[in-house]
């Protein structure tokens, strides 16, 4: 299979650099499983947009092994270069995000797009959290001052920006330790926007694998207790990814020609009667999605989520957003309303 590329200079450098993050974080990962004696390299899956004619993608997932409960590192490009109807020119993305096995390694979600419209203007898109089943101070500060780094000016914004995407008003608390959330970021030089948004992923994803190698190797396997806590923090991912994300939920009314890929952030097993039990928290419009995402969930305990079970679960999402249009409102957001072009948000 393959798929056509942007005609555009800018967007074809940004699929470059997504492209460069993408090989450099699955060469530290899959050297992290060596280390940790279970060699395995990521699986390539490729997609196509309209058979390819209109972009596609390619990513490496791992699914469970030794180290990795899910793992998925996806970069996608769709463009419009042929359908001058359209506002949106193409847009070039970097999604990622790794579930590890041991419930003391942190689980990570990172973000980094360009979104160009005809007239080659654009912005980029930048976000990262840390998402510890169990807390760890040190790491959790460590992860914030690596992306403080990058742009200590942009910083305070985009970590409340963070905070405020990734809080779940039903549970009354946030997925993830700590947070940053750059939308529609353009300073009106090209060049420097392409720097920052390099040094942004080089950060996010280094930090994580530097993280990541001292928790991959306690001595002792983890306890019941603390995979229990995994799990709870699995299931409440799950949760705020099917009814709160809204490049999730705006990436499956767009198109269905990725709905695994798109689901992908999901761990491979939850707490179905967890998730049962916050049903009657979420606004009246939103629980016939959750009852829907609980009937697709296998009834076991824990409850697997395959590639199948990702798949039907896209279709919940999708139906009732169709069936709510309105329900849209109730989506996270931070201070800036993510721009969109013909609504559209593409996801890997």
């Amino acid at each position: 299979m393959s798929w056509t590329r942007s005609r555009s200079h800018t967007a074809a450098a940004a699929l470059d650099l997504v492209e460069a993050l993408q090989r450099r974080f699955k060469l530290a990962l899959e050297q992290l499983s060596t280390t940790a004696g279970a060699p395995r390299p990521f699986e390539p899956v490729e997609w196509l947009r309209d058979q390819g004619t209109h972009g596609g993608g390619h990513r490496y997932v791992a699914a469970e092994t030794p180290v990795f409960n899910r793992a998925a590192i996806n970069v996608s490009q769709v463009h419009y270069d042929d359908d001058p109807h359209r506002k949106l020119g193409s847009a070039s993305a970097l999604s990622t995000i790794i579930h590890p096995q041991d419930p003391r390694a942190p689980s990570v979600h990172v973000h980094v797009s360009w979104t160009e419209r005809k007239d080659h203007s654009g912005y980029w898109r930048m976000m990262a959290d840390l998402n510890p089943a169990v807390p760890d101070a040190a790491a959790t500060a460590s992860f914030a001052a690596a992306l403080r780094e990058v742009a200590p000016e942009l910083y305070p914004d985009a970590s409340a920006q963070g905070d405020r995407y990734f809080f779940i008003p039903a549970l009354g608390r946030c997925r993830g330790a700590t947070h940053y959330y750059l939308e529609g970021y353009a300073s009106g030089d090209l060049d420097a926007d392409m720097r920052l948004a390099q040094r942004f992923g080089e950060a996010a994803l280094d930090r994580y694998t530097a993280l990541l190698d001292p928790a991959l190797m306690h001595p002792q396997p983890p306890s019941a207790e603390l995979r229990g806590r995994q799990l709870a923090y699995h299931s409440l991912y799950l949760f705020q990814v099917l009814t709160l994300d809204r490049g999730t939920t705006s990436g499956l009314l767009v198109h269905d020609q990725n709905d695994v890929g798109i689901m992908g952030s999901l761990p491979s097993f939850v707490d179905r009667e967890l998730l049962a039990s916050w049903v009657l928290r979420l606004p009246e419009v939103q629980q016939p999605l959750l009852r829907g995402i609980l009937a697709v969930l296998p009834e076991s305990s824990p409850s697997p989520v395959s590639d199948e079970v990702r798949a039907e679960l896209a279709k919940v999402v999708r139906a009732h957003y169709r069936a709510h249009p309105e329900a849209l409102a109730l989506q996270a957001s931070g201070d800036v309303t993510p721009p969109t072009l013909d609504n559209h948000r593409d996801r890997s």
